[in-house]
């Protein structure tokens, strides 16, 4: 039931009308591997981006793309003996780190700039905009997540909402 939520969230949260990077992607991906099976902690931000691909476009550097969701959720899975609020906090800004500098570098790769250190600086310097809307957006839904979720096991304890979480 969490993974489907996942999915779902991310799907609406990357293809509805937002500024541009301001998704649940990362926060997604981050946050199944902190309360999901390994197996299904994997397969949902693969599944969430061939979705929204399909419908998006594929692209060149999905390969990068892709590879960041699968390292972040092993960010997740780390963090799955460490909740708290500072390691989501600390997951979140690495994950954008990750995010930021691997699927970058998979587009100073791509013909759309000149395979050289200047290409290289480029390349991130025209990013960073994008970052801060990566950062912000991955703090924000992780944390809302996060919270959310804690909330939501601590007053459903006994319940049978407790057995679907």
């Amino acid at each position: 039931m969490a993974a489907l939520f996942l999915v779902i969230l991310g799907i609406a949260s990357r293809i509805l009308a937002h500024t541009p990077q301001f998704t649940a992607i990362l926060a997604v991906a981050m946050f199944g591997g902190m309360y999901l099976s390994r197996r299904q902690a994997l397969i949902v931000p693969v599944a969430l981006m061939i979705i929204t691909d399909a419908i998006l476009g594929f692209h060149d550097t999905m390969a990068f793309t892709w590879g960041s969701m699968l390292a972040i959720s092993a960010i997740g899975l780390w963090l799955k003996e460490r909740k708290s609020f500072l390691g989501v906090l600390a997951g979140s800004l690495a994950s954008s780190i990750l995010f930021f500098v691997v699927t970058n570098f998979g587009a100073w790769l791509s013909p759309l700039y000149p395979h050289t250190w200047q290409g290289l600086t480029e390349c991130y310097i025209l990013a960073i905009p994008f970052f801060k809307s990566t950062l912000v957006s991955t703090v924000a839904y992780s944390l809302v997540l996060y919270a959310g979720y804690e909330w939501l096991l601590k007053r459903s304890q006994g319940t049978a909402l407790a057995r679907l979480l």
